[in-house]
C-alpha cells in the first residue's frame, strides 16, 4: 500500500477569482474546497490617497495528496501569474491527520521533513473584531510585509456575553501572515506583546510550516 500524505493548500487571490482557482484545482484531481472572504493589508500610497486600502480578497482552502498539491499550486501560479507582484499568494502545509473526509486517508508519517526545508511559516492569529489591524501593525514592526484578514465568529469560554438573556458570540478576525522563517520568532513576540495574548480571551496564535510558497516577494 502506498502511503498517503496530504497537504492543506491555501490560495489568497483578488475578490471574484476564488471560484476560478477552485475550478482549476478540481480539473487537476482535487475533490473540492472552501472559499472565504477577507481583505488584504498591502500598503499602496495611491490607494491610501483615495481611501481604498481595504482590498477585498478570497481565500481558497483545499486538501490534496502531496504530489497533487505541488502540481496544482504550480498550475495556479502559472495561470494567475503569481510571479508578478500583487497577483496572489499560495502555499501548502503538511497535515498529520484528516477526519471527516471519506475521499482522504492519511497514513501516520513517522519521519518529518528537515527544518532546513522550511523557508516560510504561516502565522494565524485569532482576535476580537477590530483588533486585526493592531496584529498587522505589530507584525510589520517586526519585519512582516503585511497579511490577510478573515472574518469569523468565536465561542470560547472567556468571550461569551449576554443580551436580553441570550448568549452572544462576538465576531472574530483571523489574521494570516506568511513570514520568513528567521523573522517568525520576532513577529510572534511583537504580536504577543501588542495584543497581550497571555491574558485569557485576548486571542490565540498558532504557526504552520509551509513547504511550497508562491507570490511572495522580499523587500529590497
Amino acid at each position: 500500500m502506498i502511503s498517503s500524505k496530504y497537504n492543506l493548500c491555501c490560495v489568497i487571490i483578488d475578490y471574484g477569482l476564488g471560484s476560478k482557482v477552485l475550478k482549476l484545482a478540481k480539473d487537476l484531481s482535487v475533490s473540492g474546497g472552501t472559499i472565504f472572504l477577507g481583505k488584504g493589508s498591502a500598503k499602496n500610497h495611491l490607494l491610501e490617497w483615495f481611501d481604498l486600502t481595504d482590498i477585498r480578497k478570497e481565500i481558497v482552502l483545499f486538501l490534496a495528496e502531496e504530489h497533487v498539491a505541488e502540481n496544482v499550486l504550480d498550475a495556479i501560479n502559472k495561470k494567475f501569474k503569481f510571479c508578478k507582484p500583487n497577483h496572489g499568494i499560495a502555499f501548502c502545509s503538511p497535515l498529520e491527520d484528516i477526519v471527516g473526509s471519506r475521499s482522504c486517508h492519511v497514513d501516520k508519517i513517522k519521519e518529518s521533513r528537515g527544518s532546513d526545508d522550511i523557508m516560510y511559516k504561516a502565522i494565524f492569529t485569532i482576535v476580537d473584531r477590530g483588533n486585526a489591524e493592531s496584529v498587522i501593525d505589530a507584525a510589520e514592526k517586526a519585519g512582516s510585509q503585511g497579511g490577510t484578514i478573515i472574518n469569523a465568529r468565536g465561542s470560547g469560554v472567556h468571550e461569551k456575553s449576554t443580551l436580553f438573556a441570550m448568549t452572544v458570540e462576538p465576531e472574530k478576525e483571523i489574521v494570516l501572515i506568511l513570514s520568513e522563517k528567521d523573522k517568525t520568532e520576532a513577529i510572534v513576540e511583537s504580536i504577543k506583546n501588542e495584543i497581550k495574548l497571555e491574558n485569557p480571551g485576548n486571542g490565540i496564535l498558532f504557526i504552520l510550516d509551509t513547504i511550497s510558497t508562491y507570490g511572495i516577494f522580499k523587500d529590497n
